[in-house]
């Protein structure tokens, strides 16, 4: 591994010869922006088309609840604690979503509330909500070469899933009934789709933060639909500002000082506000 990623730091040196790349904590972080950013992209389209935004919201509050469960039940890894306690909360949600007459935004908000409220009491009453707190913004200069192979993990997961599952859950998300008469199993579906959003978000709570991950999700994803003219340029287009929000928000927090997370989610902003302001034009 060690090797492997000296021959990856090299390469990154000679294709950016900069100042910020000297750094190794520079090199993981941009190497983890690259893994993580398509990633985001990818399934930020397939989450605003299902209209999910709320839920991948919902199980970002659900992390501090899953940080409070491993610490009560000693355990090291908190990722371990946040994953489970995640699937749980997700399957749950959508079961809980799909046997009601309530709107989703209703069922997810409570969820959300409960959870957040939960994890915070839990928290406070042990004392160790400071010690966790740094979980709220996330540091991505923190990432380790292990954390970075999990990416990669992630990455090639979430493109396997894409390639198989995406006309499945578009049918699905324009037309239930008619998703099923095509021989579409829409809760399985449904179900581990929800299950890859909570792995995805708890694995990349700790770098992005509980504050941040859901707009980092979102805007690229919406900032694409508001420009594509088809499905193809929609989730290319999505992609590529995410790149480009990410590398561009790595390289000016560090030059301004600036927390990465948030630069990132301001350059993203701003290029919705773009975008919207071109939506006319270009689909014309």
């Amino acid at each position: 591994m060690g090797k492997k990623m000296e021959v990856i730091y090299e390469i990154l040196e000679s294709i950016l010869p900069f100042e910020f790349m000297e750094y190794a904590f520079m090199k993981n972080a941009f190497l983890a922006i690259i893994l993580i950013s398509p990633i985001f992209a990818i399934l930020g389209t397939m989450i605003v088309n299902n209209k999910m935004a709320f839920f991948s919201d919902a199980l970002g509050h659900s992390a501090l609840t899953g940080i409070a469960i491993g610490m009560v039940l000693g355990i090291s890894n908190m990722n371990i604690s946040m994953i489970f306690f995640a699937i749980v909360f997700a399957l749950l949600l959508n079961f809980v979503k799909n046997k009601t007459n309530y709107g989703a935004d209703t069922i997810i908000s409570v969820f959300s509330s409960i959870a957040i409220a939960l994890g915070l009491a839990m928290l406070a009453q042990s004392g160790n909500f400071n010690k966790y707190s740094s979980y709220l913004v996330g540091d991505i200069l923190s990432i380790s070469h292990i954390e970075i192979l999990y990416l990669f993990l992630a990455f090639i997961a979430v493109g396997v899933f894409w390639y198989f599952t995406f006309n499945k859950l578009n049918v699905t998300s324009i037309n239930s009934t008619l998703a099923k008469s095509r021989g579409v199993n829409t809760k399985l579906i449904d179900n581990v789709f929800v299950v890859l959003i909570a792995i995805i978000v708890m694995i990349s709570i700790r770098w992005i933060g509980i504050l941040l991950i859901n707009s980092l999700l979102i805007l690229p994803a919406a900032s694409s639909r508001n420009i594509a003219k088809n499905m193809r340029s929609y989730h290319l287009i999505s992609i590529v500002f995410s790149l480009f929000s990410g590398i561009t928000g790595l390289i000016m927090s560090y030059y301004w000082n600036i927390p990465t997370g948030p630069m990132i989610v301001l350059i993203s902003g701003v290029i919705y506000f773009i975008t919207f302001g071109l939506k006319k034009v270009v689909k014309e």
